[in-house]
């Protein structure tokens, strides 16, 4: 099952679920995923049984909300305070050529950087057996709720930023019950998009060039994450491909388990606070910008995984971000 949040034709927010059938239809008396998962979480059962209690209704036809701007994100919080937006790098291996390269790279001491030896620690630790932690990965903060854009609309780049780019990833979608325990919603298509230029000058300008925009969506994957997704990254230009590139993930394209990725995440209290929401993004091994491409105002960025559904569409918009003098008090 699938979940999307989007506005009716009269501007109301509902949550529609596709099944088996691909035919989106709405749930009855849903007013958002986060009220299902709190109440899948109260009543101790699943979502899937929730959303069945609910019932469907009407049949949703999601090219119409898109083209009409109405899609949200999957996933949101009432109070965006309460909302993590985070992720993890050097978790995938990438495609059988970059596979190859890495390992090469692995056995080349001159390419003993500080990211390949966090690299080779996950391909030797990453997939602990249940119940123990593997090697920690690498970890980053994006932002809270205030920084997801929903699927369609621009992702907007401040004008202090040297870059503005596509990370095509997956992200688990959490929310932390009453007792401070994780509950895992499903999964969703992410673009964690971000700033290469700023972060190739230094790697310790990763954490400035990770503060960013974030899409995720437009549907939720409810259940196990398939071990092997395959689909692509593109951009688009007036509506032409510029670029285009398959995109792997699932656990058979990673040196890490979700498993182990959940565990470094979830091991910090603060994490844990009952009622928050999580976006984990769990990286990539795709970029338009490593085969040179520099993305312009107006490219629409596309991620597709069938899979997941209807794929993730943002373009580039840039935002006014202007200098903010400190006022002593």
């Amino acid at each position: 099952m699938r979940l999307v949040q989007c506005l009716d034709a009269a501007g109301a927010r509902v949550v529609a679920a596709t099944g088996d059938d691909g035919v989106a239809r709405l749930v009855n008396d849903a007013a958002s995923t986060f009220a299902l998962a709190q109440e899948a979480i109260a009543d101790g059962i699943g979502l899937a049984a929730v959303v069945e209690r609910h019932g469907l209704g009407d049949v949703v036809d999601l090219a119409s909300v898109e083209a009409e701007g109405r899609l949200l994100s999957p996933i949101d919080h009432p109070d965006p305070a309460h909302l993590f937006v985070t992720g993890t790098g050097l978790t995938h291996l990438g495609s059988a050529e970059g596979r190859d390269k890495m390992h090469k790279d692995l056995a080349d001491p001159a390419k003993q950087t500080d990211s390949m030896k966090m690299f080779r620690l996950g391909v030797e630790g990453g997939r602990p057996e249940p119940g123990v932690f593997g090697v920690q990965p690498e970890w980053f903060y994006k932002g809270d709720g205030s920084i997801l854009t929903a699927p369609g609309a621009a992702l907007a780049s401040p004008s202090f930023a040297l870059d503005g780019g596509e990370e095509p990833e997956i992200a688990g979608i959490y929310v932390i019950g009453p007792d401070g325990t994780p509950h895992r919603l499903g999964f969703a298509l992410a673009n964690e998009f971000s700033d290469h230029v700023t972060e190739r000058q230094n790697y310790l300008y990763l954490a400035h060039s990770k503060l960013r925009a974030c899409a995720v969506g437009p549907e939720l994957l409810t259940g196990a994450l398939p071990t092997d997704l395959r689909g692509a990254s593109r951009v688009l230009r007036d509506g032409a491909v510029i670029w285009e590139k398959p995109f792997l993930s699932g656990e058979s394209n990673m040196c890490h388990s979700i498993a182990n990725l959940e565990a470094h995440h979830f091991k910090y209290p603060l994490f844990c606070r009952p009622g928050d929401v999580h976006v984990h993004c769990f990286g990539t091994a795709t970029l338009s910008f490593s085969d040179g491409l520099r993305i312009a105002e107006g490219d629409v960025m596309e991620i597709e995984v069938a899979d997941f559904g209807r794929p993730l569409r943002n373009p580039l918009g840039t935002a006014d971000t202007p200098y903010r003098a400190v006022k002593p008090l």
